[in-house]
Order: C-alpha cells, then structure tokens, then sequence
C-alpha cells in the first residue's frame, strides 16, 4: 500500500510537469527573432498586417505564417475589416515577458555594443525597463 503523502507528491508532480509542458511550449513560440520582431510591432497597439510586414522586414509570406502562429496560440488576437487584417496582442503578459527578458539581455550588451538609451527602444508601451544596479 503506497503512504498517502508520497502520493500527493507524485499528484503534485503530474500537474507541475503538465505546467512546465505548457510554458515550454510558450517559450518554444516566442524563441524566434521575427515573432520577437512582431510582437515589438503590435507592443503599442493593432496595425495591419501590411504595416506589421513594413516594421518587422521580411517577406508577407513569413510574416503571416508567424502571426498565425502566434494567433492559434493566443498569443494574438485578429480582425478582419473588409480587406484588411488586424492583429494586437491578446496576451499582455507576454509583452511583460519579452520586455523583461529583452532588457536584460540588451544590458549585458549595452556597455560595449549598443547605442545609448539603446535598452529603452524595447517594447517602449509595456512597462517601465527594470534599473539595473550599479556595481
């Protein structure tokens, strides 16, 4: 007979692996420069997928296989007006995320690499860029 306790932890473990299941599969979404690209596009509101395809710099083709992508997902959410579609972000956690971890990263490079003020062009509407501390 298996003790009770032990059980709830391997309950416990279960519902833990399904959650670390579905955030790499969040993280497997976003691991690409051009979704990267579009979500820094749509940070400040809808656009067109036209004007998505001007900011981002890639073919039409790319970036609307992306954007569906990030749609199914539900990451994105999308409209259609007559001709037109329109994508925004669906999930404003992920903004927070990007930001986040964009910044962190572009700090470690700004010392060297990067125009200054350079950290603070990552998705300008979401929040404020964490400070980094001085040494």
């Amino acid at each position: 007979m298996r003790n009770h306790a032990y059980t709830n932890i391997l309950d416990g473990m279960d519902e833990m692996d399904r959650v670390f299941e579905k955030v790499s599969g969040y993280f497997s979404l976003l691991a690409e420069p051009t979704r990267l690209k579009i979500l820094h596009a749509l940070c400040d509101g809808e656009k067109p997928v036209g004007t998505v395809v001007e900011t981002v710099g890639s073919s039409q083709t790319n970036v609307s296989r992306h954007l569906t992508a990030m749609y199914r997902a539900g990451v994105l959410s999308r409209r259609k007006e007559a001709n037109l579609v329109f994508y925004a972000i669906e999930d404003e956690s992920v903004i927070e995320l990007c930001r986040t971890v964009c910044v962190q990263v572009a700090s470690r490079l700004e010392d060297s690499a990067l125009p200054a003020g350079m950290v603070d062009r990552f998705m300008p509407q979401a929040a404020p860029a964490p400070r980094r501390r001085s040494r």
